[in-house]
Protein backbone atom coordinates (compact mmCIF):
# COMPACT_ATOMS: atom_id res chain seq x y z
CA UNK A 1 0.00 0.00 0.00
CA UNK A 2 1.46 3.15 -0.96
CA UNK A 3 -0.24 7.04 0.80
CA UNK A 4 -0.19 10.04 -1.54
CA UNK A 5 0.83 12.11 1.90
CA UNK A 6 0.40 15.58 0.00
CA UNK A 7 -2.68 15.80 -2.51
CA UNK A 8 -5.14 19.00 -3.01
CA UNK A 9 -8.66 17.39 -4.09
CA UNK A 10 -11.12 20.05 -3.62
CA UNK A 11 -8.27 22.27 -6.51
CA UNK A 12 -9.91 22.43 -9.98
CA UNK A 13 -8.94 19.69 -12.13
CA UNK A 14 -9.53 17.20 -9.45
CA UNK A 15 -12.53 18.26 -7.84
CA UNK A 16 -14.85 17.99 -10.49
CA UNK A 17 -14.03 14.08 -10.96
CA UNK A 18 -13.42 13.57 -6.95
CA UNK A 19 -14.43 9.95 -6.76
CA UNK A 20 -13.46 8.46 -10.11
CA UNK A 21 -10.28 9.80 -9.34
CA UNK A 22 -9.91 8.22 -5.83
CA UNK A 23 -11.47 5.15 -7.44
CA UNK A 24 -8.20 5.31 -9.82
CA UNK A 25 -5.99 5.77 -7.07
CA UNK A 26 -7.48 2.83 -4.98
CA UNK A 27 -7.72 0.22 -8.07
CA UNK A 28 -3.58 0.93 -8.44
CA UNK A 29 -3.23 0.71 -4.35
CA UNK A 30 -3.03 3.59 -3.24
CA UNK A 31 -4.70 3.18 0.37
CA UNK A 32 -4.30 7.01 1.82
CA UNK A 33 -4.73 10.34 0.94
CA UNK A 34 -3.51 13.77 2.64
CA UNK A 35 -6.15 16.30 1.30
CA UNK A 36 -3.84 19.69 1.88
CA UNK A 37 -5.79 23.04 2.63
CA UNK A 38 -4.27 26.05 1.85
CA UNK A 39 -6.62 28.92 2.76
CA UNK A 40 -8.99 29.41 5.78
CA UNK A 41 -11.73 29.37 3.16
CA UNK A 42 -11.11 26.34 2.08
CA UNK A 43 -11.16 24.33 5.31
CA UNK A 44 -14.18 23.42 5.77
CA UNK A 45 -14.51 21.49 1.94
CA UNK A 46 -11.14 19.95 2.47
CA UNK A 47 -12.15 18.42 5.79
CA UNK A 48 -15.82 17.54 3.76
CA UNK A 49 -13.99 15.81 1.94
CA UNK A 50 -12.34 13.43 4.53
CA UNK A 51 -15.75 12.91 6.47
CA UNK A 52 -17.30 11.14 2.82
CA UNK A 53 -13.80 8.95 2.49
CA UNK A 54 -12.41 6.47 5.18
CA UNK A 55 -8.96 6.66 3.70
CA UNK A 56 -8.94 10.44 3.22
CA UNK A 57 -7.61 12.80 6.13
CA UNK A 58 -7.27 16.29 6.05
CA UNK A 59 -4.75 19.46 6.97
CA UNK A 60 -5.43 23.06 8.05
CA UNK A 61 -3.26 25.91 7.48
CA UNK A 62 -2.00 28.94 5.05
CA UNK A 63 -0.13 28.99 2.12
CA UNK A 64 2.60 31.32 2.15
CA UNK A 65 1.00 33.14 -0.80
CA UNK A 66 -2.10 33.67 1.18
CA UNK A 67 -0.41 35.65 4.00
CA UNK A 68 -1.45 38.87 2.82
CA UNK A 69 -4.74 37.50 2.69
CA UNK A 70 -5.08 36.51 6.38
CA UNK A 71 -3.81 39.25 8.51
CA UNK A 72 -6.43 38.66 11.44
CA UNK A 73 -6.01 34.90 11.81
CA UNK A 74 -4.63 33.79 15.31
CA UNK A 75 -3.76 30.83 16.13
CA UNK A 76 -6.61 30.17 18.35
CA UNK A 77 -8.61 29.93 15.52
CA UNK A 78 -5.99 27.34 14.13
CA UNK A 79 -5.70 25.36 17.24
CA UNK A 80 -9.85 24.90 16.74
CA UNK A 81 -9.43 23.76 13.52
CA UNK A 82 -7.39 20.49 14.44
CA UNK A 83 -9.91 19.55 16.89
CA UNK A 84 -11.55 17.97 14.25
CA UNK A 85 -11.02 14.13 14.30
CA UNK A 86 -10.25 14.21 10.61
CA UNK A 87 -7.44 16.99 10.94
CA UNK A 88 -4.31 15.08 11.35
CA UNK A 89 -2.24 18.05 10.14
CA UNK A 90 -1.18 21.62 10.32
CA UNK A 91 -0.43 23.52 7.39
CA UNK A 92 0.48 23.58 4.46
CA UNK A 93 2.77 26.49 5.82
CA UNK A 94 6.04 28.02 4.95
CA UNK A 95 8.07 30.52 2.92
CA UNK A 96 7.91 30.98 -0.77
CA UNK A 97 10.17 34.11 -2.11
CA UNK A 98 10.10 32.86 -5.15
CA UNK A 99 6.89 34.34 -6.55
CA UNK A 100 6.75 37.03 -3.90
CA UNK A 101 2.81 36.52 -3.67
CA UNK A 102 2.89 38.17 0.40
CA UNK A 103 5.20 40.20 2.03
CA UNK A 104 7.94 38.65 3.31
CA UNK A 105 7.30 39.29 7.15
CA UNK A 106 3.72 38.52 7.13
CA UNK A 107 5.33 34.89 5.72
CA UNK A 108 7.44 34.47 8.09
CA UNK A 109 5.33 35.54 11.46
CA UNK A 110 2.67 33.40 10.11
CA UNK A 111 4.89 30.33 9.57
CA UNK A 112 6.11 30.78 13.45
CA UNK A 113 2.54 30.84 14.03
CA UNK A 114 1.68 27.67 12.65
CA UNK A 115 5.30 26.35 14.14
CA UNK A 116 3.89 27.24 17.77
CA UNK A 117 0.73 25.20 17.21
CA UNK A 118 2.34 22.51 16.04
CA UNK A 119 4.00 22.55 19.10
CA UNK A 120 1.24 22.51 21.19
CA UNK A 121 -1.04 20.05 19.61
CA UNK A 122 1.78 17.20 18.39
CA UNK A 123 0.55 17.41 14.82
CA UNK A 124 3.19 17.57 12.12
CA UNK A 125 3.96 20.48 10.28
CA UNK A 126 3.80 20.56 6.73
CA UNK A 127 6.59 22.99 5.27
CA UNK A 128 6.38 24.68 1.52
CA UNK A 129 10.29 26.56 0.80
CA UNK A 130 10.91 27.88 -2.08
CA UNK A 131 13.63 29.93 -2.73
CA UNK A 132 14.12 30.90 0.75
CA UNK A 133 16.03 27.89 2.66
CA UNK A 134 18.42 30.46 4.35
CA UNK A 135 15.35 31.80 6.68
CA UNK A 136 13.53 28.80 6.77
CA UNK A 137 16.35 27.43 8.43
CA UNK A 138 16.47 29.93 10.82
CA UNK A 139 12.93 29.68 11.74
CA UNK A 140 13.35 26.20 12.21
CA UNK A 141 16.60 26.05 14.48
CA UNK A 142 15.19 29.56 16.47
CA UNK A 143 12.02 27.34 17.20
CA UNK A 144 13.22 24.04 17.62
CA UNK A 145 15.14 25.84 20.25
CA UNK A 146 11.68 26.83 22.06
CA UNK A 147 10.42 23.38 22.18
CA UNK A 148 10.35 19.96 19.58
CA UNK A 149 7.42 20.10 17.14
CA UNK A 150 7.11 17.27 14.09
CA UNK A 151 7.44 18.56 10.46
CA UNK A 152 8.29 17.75 6.73
CA UNK A 153 9.32 19.73 4.04
CA UNK A 154 6.89 18.64 1.44
CA UNK A 155 7.61 18.68 -2.36
CA UNK A 156 11.03 18.81 -1.41
CA UNK A 157 13.31 20.81 -4.43
CA UNK A 158 15.51 22.50 -2.52
CA UNK A 159 19.62 21.76 -2.31
CA UNK A 160 21.53 19.27 -0.70
CA UNK A 161 23.12 21.04 1.96
CA UNK A 162 19.50 21.95 2.74
CA UNK A 163 18.04 18.51 3.31
CA UNK A 164 20.84 17.39 5.20
CA UNK A 165 20.68 21.01 7.71
CA UNK A 166 16.42 19.53 8.10
CA UNK A 167 17.29 16.15 8.68
CA UNK A 168 19.42 16.76 11.32
CA UNK A 169 16.73 19.02 12.86
CA UNK A 170 14.20 15.79 12.77
CA UNK A 171 12.51 16.88 9.41
CA UNK A 172 11.00 14.59 7.21
CA UNK A 173 11.30 14.54 3.58
CA UNK A 174 8.46 14.05 0.97
CA UNK A 175 9.25 14.07 -2.64
CA UNK A 176 7.11 14.70 -5.67
CA UNK A 177 6.95 13.85 -9.11
CA UNK A 178 9.61 16.91 -9.91
CA UNK A 179 11.88 13.90 -8.80
CA UNK A 180 11.24 11.68 -11.92
CA UNK A 181 11.98 15.35 -14.37
CA UNK A 182 15.41 15.06 -16.32
CA UNK A 183 16.51 17.68 -14.97
CA UNK A 184 16.10 17.49 -11.73
CA UNK A 185 19.93 15.69 -11.23
CA UNK A 186 21.02 17.67 -7.52
CA UNK A 187 17.44 16.15 -6.30
CA UNK A 188 17.36 12.54 -7.66
CA UNK A 189 21.02 12.28 -5.65
CA UNK A 190 20.02 13.51 -2.51
CA UNK A 191 16.31 10.97 -3.07
CA UNK A 192 19.04 8.18 -2.65
CA UNK A 193 20.63 9.07 0.59
CA UNK A 194 17.47 10.25 2.58
CA UNK A 195 17.24 8.04 5.46
CA UNK A 196 14.63 5.16 4.95
CA UNK A 197 13.09 6.10 7.91
CA UNK A 198 12.76 10.10 6.95
CA UNK A 199 10.81 9.72 3.62
CA UNK A 200 7.39 10.34 1.91
CA UNK A 201 6.21 10.52 -1.75
CA UNK A 202 3.51 12.76 -2.60
CA UNK A 203 1.98 14.31 -5.92
CA UNK A 204 0.82 17.40 -5.13
CA UNK A 205 -1.66 16.76 -7.57
CA UNK A 206 -3.47 18.49 -9.66
CA UNK A 207 0.37 19.81 -10.13
CA UNK A 208 3.82 18.54 -11.35
CA UNK A 209 2.49 14.68 -12.49
CA UNK A 210 5.44 12.59 -12.76
CA UNK A 211 6.71 10.80 -15.83
CA UNK A 212 5.05 9.36 -17.95
CA UNK A 213 2.55 11.90 -17.43
CA UNK A 214 4.12 15.35 -17.02
CA UNK A 215 1.71 18.02 -18.62
CA UNK A 216 -1.59 16.17 -17.89
CA UNK A 217 -3.18 16.86 -14.39
CA UNK A 218 -1.81 15.02 -11.84
CA UNK A 219 -4.23 12.77 -9.95
CA UNK A 220 -3.23 11.07 -6.69
CA UNK A 221 -3.00 7.48 -8.72
CA UNK A 222 0.50 8.79 -9.93
CA UNK A 223 2.14 9.00 -7.26
CA UNK A 224 2.84 5.17 -7.77
CA UNK A 225 4.93 5.91 -10.75
CA UNK A 226 7.01 8.60 -8.29
CA UNK A 227 7.65 5.69 -6.02
CA UNK A 228 8.31 3.47 -8.58
CA UNK A 229 11.28 5.67 -9.39
CA UNK A 230 12.26 6.74 -6.20
CA UNK A 231 12.81 3.04 -5.65
CA UNK A 232 14.51 2.26 -8.39
CA UNK A 233 17.03 5.08 -7.83
CA UNK A 234 17.42 3.57 -4.39
CA UNK A 235 18.15 0.28 -5.68
CA UNK A 236 14.66 -1.11 -3.85
CA UNK A 237 12.04 -3.24 -4.93
CA UNK A 238 8.61 -1.20 -5.14
CA UNK A 239 6.83 -2.88 -2.34
CA UNK A 240 9.77 -1.98 -0.06
CA UNK A 241 9.17 1.09 -0.67
CA UNK A 242 5.46 1.49 -0.29
CA UNK A 243 5.99 -0.53 3.41
CA UNK A 244 8.74 2.31 4.78
CA UNK A 245 6.64 5.03 3.18
CA UNK A 246 2.97 3.80 4.91
CA UNK A 247 4.76 2.96 7.91
CA UNK A 248 6.52 6.55 8.18
CA UNK A 249 3.27 8.35 7.44
CA UNK A 250 1.30 6.58 10.30
CA UNK A 251 4.62 7.27 12.67
CA UNK A 252 4.20 10.84 11.76
CA UNK A 253 0.48 11.63 11.32
CA UNK A 254 -0.13 9.63 14.24
CA UNK A 255 -3.35 10.83 14.91
CA UNK A 256 -4.51 8.66 11.35
CA UNK A 257 -6.39 5.68 11.79
CA UNK A 258 -5.10 3.18 9.16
Amino acid sequence: MLIDSHCHLNYKGLIERQDEILDAARDRGIGGFLNISTRQGEWGDVIATAERNDDVWASVGIHPHEADQHPDLGADELLKATEHDRVIAIGETGLDYYYDHSDRDAQRALFRMHIGVARETGLPLIIHTRDAEEDTLQILREEKGKGEFPALIHCFTASDAFGKAVLELGLTISLSGIVTFKNAKELQETARHVPSDRLLVETDAPFLAPIPHRGKTCEPAFVADTAQFVADLRGEELERLAETTSANFTRLFSKAAL
